[in-house]
């Protein structure tokens, strides 16, 4: 969902820094040939990520849910020459496409995919990051932010994607909605957490950044 009226959108996107031609390509071979193309982060979401990265530099960057690889393309733009990106995915569908992009971008030596549950497989990775970015199974965010907050250095930044979840965090709780009961209990906790300073923007579905003090 959309927050802003679209001729805004269409006048902030125009007023922003272009989209990669790789971006594009990888965008319309996602419509073409993926199911639930929406969920690409897309021009504006993606070029804050790049400038996120960008102003961070990061030696170590984690994402959470990898679709395709477009967000992981545009925080990738930020590494340093000896950096890492790790991405994790459930979907092994997906696996080959977003490597065919990823080595496409140049980068693809410091890109490392993992399939399988980000719970089971972020133990696993024995490195703290700089830029994480979540943007995967919703009603996971509460456990994310438990498990990474010890993770990340000082002056870290964690994104989190989808925190409006189509304005269902301002409408009654429906039962068993465990998504949305979810978001509303991350935003509650991210914003409260004293290690955090966090900020909400209504961009595209709802983009939270937050930074370890």
């Amino acid at each position: 969902m959309d927050f802003l009226p679209a001729d805004i959108e269409s006048y902030a996107v125009t007023h922003s820094q272009p989209e990669p031609l790789l971006l594009e390509q990888l965008t319309k071979e996602t419509w073409q040939k993926v199911l639930a193309p929406r969920m690409l982060s897309g021009h504006l979401q993606g070029r804050l990520l790049s400038m996120i990265s960008k102003l961070i530099n990061p030696k170590a960057i984690l994402e959470i849910g990898t679709y395709t690889g477009y967000s992981a393309l545009c925080l990738a733009e930020g590494l340093q020459k000896d950096g890492v990106l790790h991405t994790i995915d459930i979907n092994e569908e997906l696996f080959s496409l977003q490597r065919k992009y990823f080595d496409l971008s140049g980068k693809g030596s410091q890109m490392m995919q993992h399939l399988g549950k980000a719970l089971d497989i972020i133990p696993t990775l024995k490195l703290d990051f700089d830029l994480v970015f979540i943007d995967a199974d919703k009603s996971n965010y509460p456990n994310y932010l438990e498990l990474l907050v010890p993770r990340l250095k000082s002056g870290a930044v964690l994104v989190s994607d989808n925190v409006l979840w189509s304005g269902k965090v301002v409408e009654p709780l429906k039962e068993g909605d465990l998504d949305t009961a979810a978001l509303l209990e991350y935003n509650t906790r991210i914003n409260e957490d004293p290690r955090l300073e966090t900020v909400l923007l209504p961009i595209r579905d709802g983009l939270t950044i937050s930074r370890v003090v």
